[in-house]
């Protein structure tokens, strides 16, 4: 019990500093004074003036959204060149080779979009000098652009009788230097003085009890582990992610990193209330979060705490299904982390996901497919999160008569399908990819289960990448040039489509006027409004993904029951 309340105490610690933190945001994004204005204000200029930046320019969604495409066809191109070249590049002490050519196209389109799929192994297969300037670039800047795209989306509600939505790169600066780099600062050392590595030393060769050779691997792992939690990246410096004792070697530093995924998601709720001078509304989209969230819990615990009936019959104490599980951990804290990490699309692993129980496989598969409104990946999640609120507007709106607005912006036809048209825009290719996949012979070659689990493993991979999660089913062999294309699809689908509907609306409501709330205006801040979203969350959802539950962990749960596996 003592476990389970500390880590409810740890889970609610951060979500309490995620409202000041938010505040802290608010005014980061609005360019006003805060705590490290004395320290980084002198460098953000000297950035602008060597990058011929004006930081008063402000741009259209259409230039804003230029920019942004531009920034990431660069990005893109650089990590790709950048793997293809390895082998003869610096800083290679193992003397890996180069990656290729459809290996290297799936990672640079993976951690430039902020979805960290992983094809590879990152102590076997990439350089010191790929995780510097590849990896832990990236995960600096693909997450600063989603953010910067969710602030520009705030913009859109804040101004009236607008034609701009702010500078994309004053506001990647901004979130770089202000929001990631203190934070990632802060838990790299916290994680490094409990033992993760930080070194450019070769891999160490050791002998074990046994006689036989062992590869110990070194590099800037805690730099990097640190940006993994913070920026929602999730791909891990080592090929079993967070299993590694060298990467979570102690209970603090499993505590330090798990309790950091939700501070960011979290602080843009209220980012949002400050920055449209309406609190009320920032509680609503936080406490909608929070509800499904809680909602969610269920399906991770209840099932692993009931255990496996077939493991039972064979005398296994409880039937409890410990494979796949970290044990130097108890069950609970492995299903936690597993909660607290696939909510917000961080994709983390410390469970083999390919090995839990089938009703928790379906309550991470859910997780996935509602898109990361869950304290939601950074900007995507709260950007999903105003969709799932316009929705239910037009929704509350067409039950109730009354008119859809929000922080005194009228919601229009055209605000409800952009919004409706990003959330399909992930569900689609998942479906149609996983109907393709399942019936190509070149496909069905990389599974190693059948019948709903290996359907469900094929799912998994791409409800995971069109959403930008990047946590992987395993149990399928994926470093094929058949899943590394169609998941480079998914993957630029799945990110672009929410920033380029979300920077459209942000342009659309920075036209409007701002509209005083009377008594014909659909109150988004009530309790039943709250419901409303959870609502339009679950039903939008289940209408698309039910049936595929349905074949998958459902009949494989009725089937685990009868003594039948795969």
């Amino acid at each position: 019990m003592l476990v389970e309340l500390a880590h409810v105490a740890i889970i609610a610690a951060c979500l309490a500093v995620a409202v000041f933190y938010g505040r802290y945001m608010a005014r980061v994004f609005n360019g006003d004074s805060n705590l490290l204005t004395p320290i980084i204000r002198p460098v953000e200029k000297i950035i602008y003036r060597l990058c011929g930046i004006d930081e008063q320019r402000e741009m259209s969604w259409k230039n804003y959204l230029l920019m942004l495409i531009c920034f990431e066809v660069l990005g893109i191109a650089f990590f790709f060149m950048l793997l293809m070249l390895q082998g003869v590049l610096p800083l290679n002490p193992q003397g890996l080779g180069s990656f290729r050519w459809d290996t290297a196209l799936n990672t640079a389109f993976s951690f430039v979009t902020n979805t960290e799929w992983q094809v590879y192994s990152g102590e076997r297969d990439m350089s010191y000098l790929s995780q510097i300037l590849g990896v832990i670039v990236q995960d600096f800047l693909s997450p600063a652009v989603g953010l910067a795209c969710s602030v520009a989306l705030i913009r859109g509600f804040v101004r009236k009788n607008f034609d701009t939505i702010g500078n994309f790169w004053v506001d990647v600066t901004r979130i770089v230097f202000y929001i990631i780099l203190p934070l990632a600062l802060i838990l790299a050392f916290a994680i490094a003085s409990q033992g993760v590595i930080q070194n450019m030393n070769p891999y160490v060769t050791a002998k074990t009890l046994e006689g036989a050779e062992q590869l110990i691997p070194g590099g800037p792992a805690a730099g990097l582990i640190a940006m993994q939690i913070v920026c929602e990246d999730g791909g891990g410096f080592f090929n079993v992610n967070a299993v590694h004792p060298f990467e979570t070697p102690t209970p603090l530093s499993y505590a330090f990193e798990m309790c950091i995924m939700l501070l960011v998601p979290a602080s843009m709720c209220f980012a949002f209330g400050e920055m449209i001078r309406n609190r009320k509304i920032g509680w609503a989209l936080f406490g909608a979060m929070l509800a499904l969230y809680l909602l969610s819990s269920p399906f991770y615990l209840y099932p692993e705490f009931q255990g496996n009936p077939i493991l039972e019959k064979l005398g296994v104490a409880g039937g409890m299904n410990l494979e796949g599980k970290e044990m130097r951990f108890t069950l609970f804290e492995d299903m936690i982390w597993t909660l607290t990490s696939m909510c917000p699309a961080n994709g983390s692993t410390l469970v083999q996901h390919d090995s839990v129980l089938p009703l928790s496989f379906m309550g991470i598969l859910w997780n996935i497919v509602v898109g990361a409104p869950i304290f939601g990946c950074w900007g995507e999640g709260i950007i999903t999160m105003l969709y799932y609120f316009i929705l239910a507007m037009f929704l509350g709106g067409l039950m109730t008569g009354r008119s859809p607005e929000m922080a005194g912006k009228k919601i229009e036809p055209r605000e409800i399908i952009l919004a409706a048209v990003s959330l399909l825009s992930s569900s689609l290719p998942t479906l149609v990819f996983t109907g393709i996949a399942i019936s190509l012979p070149l496909a069905l070659a990389g599974l190693n289960n059948y019948g709903p689990h290996g359907l469900m493993e094929i799912f998994y991979n791409y409800a995971s990448i069109c959403v930008n999660n990047g946590s992987p089913a395993a149990g399928l062999t994926t470093n094929t040039p058949f899943y590394n294309l169609t998941i480079v699809v998914g993957m630029a689908i799945g990110r672009y489509s929410t920033m380029f509907t979300a920077l459209a609306i942000a342009g659309s409501l920075a036209k409007k006027k701002i509209i005083p709330m009377t008594a014909a205006t659909l109150p988004v801040t009530s309790p039943f409004f709250i419901i409303l979203v959870v609502g339009t969350v679950i039903i939008v959802n289940a209408l698309q993904f039910f049936p595929i539950m349905m074949l998958g962990p459902i009949l494989e749960h009725l089937f685990m029951q009868l003594g039948r596996t795969f």
